[in-house]
């Protein structure tokens, strides 16, 4: 049984999930990191193409980063596929102290400046891989947590879930998770483990790199303020080591905000909060209703 603390990050072949992976690493976590890429070519760019990352290479820079990465190949629309990963890590580890629930489904219409009804009706996989996919995974990282009273289920959001973003099928996406993370900390309440939903700024990754070259009026600037995805990582760890950790459960916190509260820096650098810009998180409701 390993020593560190123990997290796992889905979709970590590329993108936020890569970056959030590495910056545990840098923790010195261990870190089991899943995907669907064995070798690049499932996954492309703004531009048609193909964008590089595989689980292994990604697992293999949590190690160079000081922790210790585990690729596991794992299709989060596979139910059957999910409980086989959580079962391993049981088997292997005996505990999970984070979950990161990063998977999502990204479409290639997703930038087009065009109405959800020109868009593919595929678009709407982002619903099953993405919002259902995390519910799942959440299920079954409260079995291993709630027993030990100790853990965080952390959802990787954005402003897509207060302002139009992408269109409606990934701002409801974002919506629901921010929910989960809600409504989990009331079921959550009292057994130490604790539910946050993270809006991230905008991030330094392949498909926004491209984005940036591909729609340069609409990024320009970005690399001035983006965050690197390691930030996010950071910004978790510091939330479950946080005196009011209680507090924040249940939140939907924007992430530059509270790592300033924590006295986190990304890479030296404070980010933007982009709150006036974009809006506001959803307030906890103390109503429960049964």
């Amino acid at each position: 049984m390993s020593l560190a603390r123990i997290a796992l990050v889905t979709g970590g072949s590329r993108g936020a999930g890569r970056g959030i992976a590495r910056g545990f690493g840098e923790l010195g976590y261990t870190v089991y990191v899943t995907g669907r890429t064995i070798t690049p070519g499932d996954a492309i760019g703004w531009d048609g193409s193909v964008l590089p990352g595989t689980v292994m290479e990604t697992a293999a820079e949590v190690s160079a980063a000081g922790g210790k990465g585990i690729p596991v190949i794992c299709d989060h629309g596979d139910d059957a596929q999910v409980a086989a990963l959580f079962a391993r890590i049981k088997q292997e580890q005996g505990r999970l102290d984070v979950l990161v629930n990063n998977a999502t489904y990204i479409h290639q219409q997703l930038l087009e400046k065009k109405p959800f009804w020109e868009k593919e009706l595929d678009a709407v996989r982002i619903l099953d891989v993405g919002l259902r996919s995390a519910y799942v995974a959440s299920w079954h990282a409260a079995k291993l947590m709630v027993p030990r009273r100790s853990g965080v289920i952390a959802f990787g959001s954005s402003f897509g879930a207060s302002c139009y973003m992408h269109g409606p099928a990934y701002g409801a996406q974002k919506a629901g998770i921010d929910k989960f993370a809600h409504d989990m900390e009331h079921d959550l309440r009292g057994t130490g483990v604790i539910a946050v939903s993270i809006w991230m700024g905008p991030l330094v990754t392949e498909r926004s790199l491209i984005a940036r070259e591909t729609n340069p009026e609409q990024y320009k600037g970005f690399l001035e303020t983006a965050e690197n995805p390691e930030f996010t990582a950071h910004i978790i760890d510091g939330i479950d080591r946080a005196p009011d950790r209680e507090d924040l459960s249940g939140q939907t916190l924007i992430g530059a905000e509270v790592a300033g509260n924590l006295g986190l820096s990304d890479r030296g650098q404070a980010r933007p909060s982009y709150r006036e810009m974009l809006g506001s998180p959803r307030q906890k409701n103390p109503a429960a209703v049964y």
